[in-house]
């Protein structure tokens, strides 16, 4: 299989680190000095991590001081959701409820099962419409039914599996009368929309570095200032004593240099990935004319999705199957999310969609990047035929 060219069409599972991004990482790989040390070594190495945090502070609308490095999404994420939670239990032992999309990324719903199992939170998972975006309605009468028991609302800023925007800007404004914290979880949308931190009223906030091409391993919590949060990780204080930990300054300023340019790039991206995703549409389509295309119906006219993500469904196929016999033709893609990769349970977010579990269990997942190219999809399109053919005659 050496000689089998390959297609990577999985970028949001990861995406393949920038020039930048390798530059600035590799500039510091051989340096010496802790970043908590005092003498020059630990000076020099500090100043690295605060210049890359000005760096993603301004590329994202926020303070510096409300950015905190941690090892990924994942643990930012949990951060947010327990490092919340606690605070306002702690403050009031009646907020025990935490409201979150029924779509959410695993890095929060099994947080959040956990709270419920563990910590006495009481989760109420919110229904989405057949494209997966978030019934507001839903999230209001939620809210309204007892305001004060609410503890945090998490809403993703954009969902990884079918690349539909929320309305952050409604959950927000649903939330913030009341004083109910907002995390999202931006992981997929960085890079891809505009984020704006201090613009979106959120309190707090998830990315990750190797979503961006930065190095995997690295990633952060934008979280204001003023907003309680409970550690997870105790030790020497570090990160505004949230987040202990001997920071890693090379993957700090390699992640710094990925957000930057991620953020500068972004609208001429968007443009770019929006045409190389309706010329994938439109390959599946012809191709596989019975082929569902799921979230929303356009790249370019329609606002409420990612540019870089085509999600489809393909009757009579299991989508494991049919991925493996891409990946034999050297076409790279997924079945989802890379987390639940390799479980043979149908998507949660389409399940959430409204679609039955054969639906589900059908559907590929082709994301784009800042590498693809028109090459890439005609690719696809040469190979996907055929790999369906087989996919169907192997179900019987």
């Amino acid at each position: 299989m050496h000689d089998v060219p390959t297609v990577y069409l999985d970028h949001a599972a990861t995406t393949p680190m920038v020039r930048a991004a390798v530059e600035a990482m590799t500039a510091h790989l051989a340096d010496i000095g802790n970043a908590s040390s005092l003498h020059a070594s630990g000076r020099r190495a500090r100043r690295v991590v605060e210049e890359s945090r000005e760096t993603i502070a301004q590329a994202l609308g926020c303070r510096p001081g409300e950015v905190v490095f941690t090892s990924g999404g994942t643990e930012a994420d949990n951060l947010a959701l327990k490092g919340l939670y606690w605070s306002r239990r702690a403050a009031d032992p009646a907020r025990r409820r935490i409201l979150a999309s029924a779509v959410e990324h695993h890095a929060v719903l099994d947080p959040l099962h956990w709270l419920g199992d563990h910590e006495d939170a009481e989760l109420e998972l919110l229904p989405v419409d057949d494209r997966g975006r978030l019934d507001t309605a839903a999230l209001a009468a939620s809210i309204e039914r007892d305001p004060a028991s609410v503890a945090l609302v998490s809403v993703m800023w954009a969902n990884n599996e079918v690349g539909t925007v929320q309305p952050i800007p409604d959950v927000v404004a649903l939330a913030a009368p009341h004083g109910i914290p907002v995390h999202t979880d931006a992981v997929q949308a960085l890079g891809s929309l505009p984020v704006d931190f201090a613009a979106a009223g959120v309190d707090a906030m998830t990315i990750s570095g190797h979503k961006v091409g930065g190095p995997l391993g690295v990633g952060a919590l934008v979280v204001r200032r003023e907003v309680e949060l409970t550690a997870l990780v105790h030790g020497g204080g570090q990160e505004r004593d949230v987040r202990s930990g001997t920071l890693d300054v090379p993957a700090v300023a390699g992640f710094a240099a990925a957000v930057e340019l991620a953020v500068k790039e972004q609208a001429d991206e968007t443009t770019r990935l929006t045409a190389l995703r309706e010329r994938l549409v439109d390959a599946v389509r012809r191709e596989v004319p019975d082929a569902v295309l799921n979230g929303v119906s356009t790249g370019s006219t329609d606002g409420g999705g990612l540019p870089g993500i085509v999600h489809f469904s393909f009757p009579g196929c299991e989508g494991d199957s049919l991925l493996m016999l891409l990946d034999a033709r050297g076409i790279e893609c997924s079945t989802g999310s890379a987390c639940s990769a390799g479980v043979p349970q149908p998507s949660h977010v389409l399940l959430a969609m409204g679609r039955d579990a054969d639906e589900a269990r059908s559907s590929l997942r082709f994301s784009l990047g800042h590498t693809s190219t028109e090459t890439d999809v005609d690719a696809l399109a040469v190979a996907l035929g055929p790999c369906v053919e087989r996919a169907r005659a192997a179900r019987g």
